[in-house]
């Protein structure tokens, strides 16, 4: 596995650092997730990355696994979560964007400190977490009027 040297200590490495590389290791993760439900085209491949990698799915993630999280995990995710990015999100709120960046700096910080099976750990529950979120266009509604 490709581990750059970065520095000897992580917690002098910038969040937005962690980020970027955690952005990228959880995307390959992610489109190898939704190739394994089968060929297809690459247009429904995307659609069923997105499910994963969007910044509201990955701020939903972050808020269900923050339990789970050990001191040191949540303190990079926080160090993710509150810091000063230069670009805004076109598509997320921007604290769900903030909640994004600290998914993706906990993940960087798992892989460059080389906690590999912490690492998929977190990842396979984000997968588990977002493949119970449904997206709002698909939330049932109650058509009896019932309450």
């Amino acid at each position: 596995m490709i581990k750059p040297f970065i520095a000897s200590d992580l917690r002098e490495v910038s969040p937005l650092v962690l980020a970027y590389i955690g952005d990228a290791v959880y995307e390959v993760y992610a489109r190898c997730h939704a190739s394994s439900y089968g060929a297809g085209n690459n247009n429904k491949l995307h659609k069923r990355t997105i499910k994963y990698v969007s910044a509201e799915a990955q701020a939903e993630i972050s808020r269900q696994l923050m339990d789970e999280l050990t001191e040191t995990e949540t303190d990079y995710f926080r160090r993710g979560k509150n810091s000063n990015p230069h670009a805004a999100s076109k598509n997320a709120s921007h604290a769900d964007y903030m909640y994004a960046t600290g998914f993706e700096a906990l993940i960087g910080y798992l892989f460059m400190d080389n906690q590999e099976a912490r690492m998929e750990y977190i990842i396979q529950r984000s997968f588990e977490i977002a493949d119970g979120i449904k997206p709002i266009n698909e939330i049932e509604t109650d058509d009896t009027g019932d309450e």
